[in-house]
C-alpha cells in the first residue's frame, strides 16, 4: 500500500518513517526539505494538493500543533492544524476509500476522573490545545472515512522537544530541579507509539471488517507515574548528581491548564489488536540505551 506520512520529522513521525517502511511505499512529508515532499499542514490548500497528487491508500497523520501554552495566544492556528486539517483528511479519505491513522491526546480530558480514562469517556478539554485536538477527532470520525485514532499521552524520545531531553539538560546544569508531583500519567516512548501503529495497520482486515475495527483507541504503556517520578527515573538511569524536589502544580503555573489525571486505559487496543505496550520504565531503559 501507499502510505502518506504527515509530520515525518516529529518525535513520532521520525520513528514512523522507519517502522512503517515494511508495510508499503512511504511518502514522507515535512515543512522542510528533509523528506520526500515538502508540506505545510497549516496550508490546507497545500494539503489538498498533496492528497490529490500522492493518492495514498493510508494517511498517517503525525502532524499537530503541540505548543500547549502558545496555543492560548494562537487559537486560530492551533484549530486549523489540529481541527480543520484532520477534517480535510477525513473528507478526502471518505471519497477515495482510504484509511486515516490519527493521533489524539490525553488533553481532550479535564483530568478530573479518579480512574484511568476509557475511550467512551466524554472529552472536556481545559485548554485551547486540548479543544483543538478534540475538534479534529470529532471531525475525522464524522467524515465517514475509515479512521483509527490512537490517543497517547506524555510522549518523549531522543529527538525534538520533550520532558526527557529537558530534564537531561537541566540535570547536567543544575544541582536541583523542581518537578510537579500531582499530575499522573504514563511516559510513552515515541518508538513504541510507532511500533504499535505498524502492528495495528498490519493486523487490520479489509472491507467491512476494517470499518468495524475503526474508531478511538487508547495507547499507553503499563504502569503510572507523576512527572516527579519520571524525573527521578531519568536522573537515576543517567547517573546525574542532581536532587529532584517534588512540588504541586500551583508552584509551577503555566498559561494553559493541565489535567491532573492523564492515565489512559489501553485494554480496548489489546483486546482488538493484541497490542499492549510494556511498562514505562522498561521503555525508558530501552530509549536511554538506544
Amino acid at each position: 500500500m501507499k502510505i502518506l506520512l504527515l509530520g515525518a520529522s516529529g518525535q513520532v513521525g521520525w520513528e514512523l518513517r522507519r517502522t512503517l517502511s515494511v508495510l508499503g511505499e512511504i511518502v514522507a512529508c515535512t515543512r522542510d526539505a528533509s523528506a520526500d515532499r515538502r508540506l505545510d499542514v497549516a496550508d490546507l490548500d497545500d494539503v489538498r494538493r498533496t492528497l490529490d497528487v500522492v493518492t495514498p491508500d493510508v494517511i498517517v497523520n503525525a502532524a499537530a500543533y503541540t505548543a500547549v501554552d502558545k496555543a492560548q495566544s494562537e487559537p486560530e492556528l492551533a484549530r486549523r492544524i489540529n481541527g480543520e486539517m484532520p477534517s480535510l483528511l477525513g473528507d478526502w479519505a471518505a471519497r477515495q476509500h482510504a484509511l486515516v491513522m490519527h493521533y489524539s491526546t490525553d488533553y481532550v480530558f479535564d483530568g478530573g476522573k479518579v480512574d484511568a480514562y476509557v475511550e467512551t469517556d466524554a472529552p472536556a478539554p481545559i485548554n485551547v490545545y486540548g479543544d483543538s485536538k478534540r475538534s479534529g477527532d470529532e471531525a475525522l470520525l464524522a467524515s465517514g472515512c475509515d479512521a483509527l485514532i490512537l490517543r497517547v499521552a506524555w510522549v518523549y524520545g531522543r529527538r525534538g522537544s520533550n520532558f526527557l531531553l529537558t530534564m537531561q539538560r537541566l540535570m547536567a546544569e543544575r544541582d536541583k530541579v523542581r518537578v510537579v508531583s500531582d499530575q499522573i500519567g504514563a511516559p510513552t516512548w515515541s518508538r513504541s507509539v510507532a511500533q504499535a501503529t505498524a502492528a495495528v495497520l498490519a493486523r487490520l482486515p479489509t472491507g467491512a471488517d476494517r470499518r468495524a475495527r475503526c474508531g478511538v483507541y487508547h495507547l499507553a504503556p503499563q504502569g503510572e507515574a507523576s512527572w516527579y517520578d519520571f524525573a527521578v527515573a531519568i536522573r537515576d538511569a543517567g547517573g546525574f548528581d542532581c536532587s529532584v524536589e517534588p512540588i504541586p502544580s500551583s508552584e509551577y503555573p503555566t498559561l494553559a491548564g493541565r489535567p491532573a489525571n492523564s492515565r489512559l486505559d489501553s485494554d480496548k487496543l489489546a483486546h482488538t489488536f493484541g497490542v499492549r505496550l510494556p511498562h514505562w520504565r522498561h521503555d525508558l531503559d530501552l530509549c536511554l540505551a538506544d
